[in-house]
């Protein structure tokens, strides 16, 4: 598998109060957990921040 970097993800968003850019995917600690622990090298949850997406499906 290839790394894929956060900074290209759509979850990564801008946080105000952590100051920062966090993950915004919706997970429990038992997932979070996992994923740290199963030293994966791509998310499961990365989706592409590609604006055309739709277009390109029309």
């Amino acid at each position: 598998m290839s790394e894929i970097s956060c900074d290209s993800c759509a979850n990564n968003v801008y946080d105000d109060e952590y100051g920062g850019y966090v993950c915004a995917v919706n997970m429990d600690e038992d997932e979070y957990c996992r994923l740290m622990s199963e030293g994966r090298n791509s998310c499961p949850y990365y989706t592409a921040d590609d604006d055309y997406f739709l277009a390109r499906k029309q």
